[in-house]
């Protein structure tokens, strides 16, 4: 009988996430939430689960104490063991030399970190997933497929538009799936293939490279090991000198790192196009609020949305995503927006193309945003709300405008 070899997961959590403006000044990107009743976080570990690799470190640079109570010491996602199961990795002061202290610089920087503890663990290969991306993959034939080429690395791939591709690690793809060129946020990309931000390690090869890199860049970048993200230098050197493959990702994909791409997102959610979410054979695990039914009041209008736990709904609701508590009042109006939970919209007010965060309060008669006129999603058109924020009795929030947390308008 063949032994199973060894896999292990490293979940990266991110820094501070400040595309996302007001929504991540008070907690960890990866608590965002999706169609409501989800978190970004909940994607990556729910698809390593289902591929059976139960040895996940979870890294964390910013506002760590935001994951805690959702995260449930990984018991969402059976990853609560004495033996394997969920690790935290945090930022440490005093654990190295001083390039290594505090907070990471790149993902490429935050996996140098942990590369000691990496090597005593010994496994057969490494994973290593972002919590940005909405998206679902068996990741057990994306691991065989490495092991049995023999592959340093191997990529998870999609196609992306122009635009957003300038943004992202490009890779060109060759003959026998061989990554034959990486592209760091290229102003001019070369295609529209990307990397999805997961990848798959050779272990040895990754920690002798990582400290190759050290060495050489230490010098170059005042206060970090000058490592930065992978595919500044990793993903390049590893192209160079060993073998490097891709995998194309089957499915929906979204980075949901701007509040447009936020918005986009569940629009696309909304259209249907999100085969990711609503799947029997592979749900996405969470911790569910413990909140009864969502009601919906008479004369309420509800189209093409979505409704969370614990909803009350008497005002009308249109191609928008409610988060679990949202109130709704008479005669409101909530269009083209998400409303993350507990959020509550007085009397005839107004919200459209804007996203709310947790405990926002919209006084009776309020406007906020304005319905967006283009087709796609621009962020200067979004009205961004941060938490615990009240806009009064008969304001108006213009389109676009940020609302910083605890903000009074």
């Amino acid at each position: 009988m063949t032994a199973t070899p060894t896999v292990l997961a490293v979940v990266q959590a991110g820094g501070q996430g400040s595309r996302m403006d007001v929504l991540t000044r008070e907690r960890a990107k990866p608590t965002l939430p999706f169609a409501g009743s989800y978190q970004l976080v909940d994607f990556p570990l729910s698809n390593l689960t289902h591929s059976h690799i139960t040895d996940v470190w979870l890294s964390v640079q910013f506002q760590a104490g935001s994951l805690y109570r959702h995260l449930a010491a990984g018991r969402p996602w059976d990853l609560d063991r004495t033996r394997g199961g969920l690790r935290w990795l945090m930022p440490e002061e005093g654990g190295g030399s001083a390039a290594q202290d505090g907070f990471s610089n790149g993902n490429g920087d935050d996996l140098y970190r942990v590369a000691d503890s990496i090597r005593r663990f010994r496994a057969a290969a490494v994973v290593v997933l972002s919590t940005d991306q909405v998206w679902t993959a068996d990741l057990r034939p994306v691991v065989a497929a490495h092991l049995e080429r023999g592959s340093d690395c191997t990529v998870l791939t999609t196609e992306v538009g122009r635009t957003q591709a300038t943004q992202k690690d490009v890779v060109t793809v060759g003959g026998g799936s061989r990554v034959t060129k990486v592209e760091h946020k290229p102003q001019d990309p070369s295609g529209t293939t990307i990397a999805a931000e997961v990848f798959v390690f050779e272990p040895e090869v990754l920690c002798r490279t990582l400290d190759d890199l050290r060495r050489e860049r230490s010098h170059t970048e005042e206060g970090n090991t000058g490592i930065g993200d992978f595919g500044e230098h990793l993903l390049p050197r590893l192209v160079r000198d060993g073998s490097v493959h891709a995998w194309p990702l089957e499915g929906y994909w979204a980075d949901l790192g701007t509040p447009a791409l936020f918005l986009t997102a569940h629009r696309d959610l909304l259209a249907g196009r999100v085969d990711a979410v609503g799947r029997p054979d592979w749900p996405i695990l969470t911790r569910w609020p413990e909140l009864p039914a969502a009601r919906v009041d008479a004369g309420a209008v509800l189209e093409d949305s979505f409704v969370s736990a614990g909803c009350r709904v008497a005002g009308t609701v249109r191609r928008s995503v409610l988060g679990p508590g949202v109130v709704v009042g008479a005669g409101a109006l909530v269009e083209d927006a998400v409303l993350f939970s507990q959020v509550r919209i007085g009397v005839d007010a107004h919200v459209a193309t804007a996203l709310l965060d947790e405990n926002v309060e919209v006084g009776s008669g309020a406007r906020v945003g304005e319905l967006a006129g283009q087709q796609s999603a621009e962020d200067d058109h979004i009205t961004v709300v941060g938490r615990d924020s009240a806009v009064g009795e008969g304001a108006v929030v213009a389109a676009g405008a940020r609302l910083e947390p605890g903000s009074t308008a």
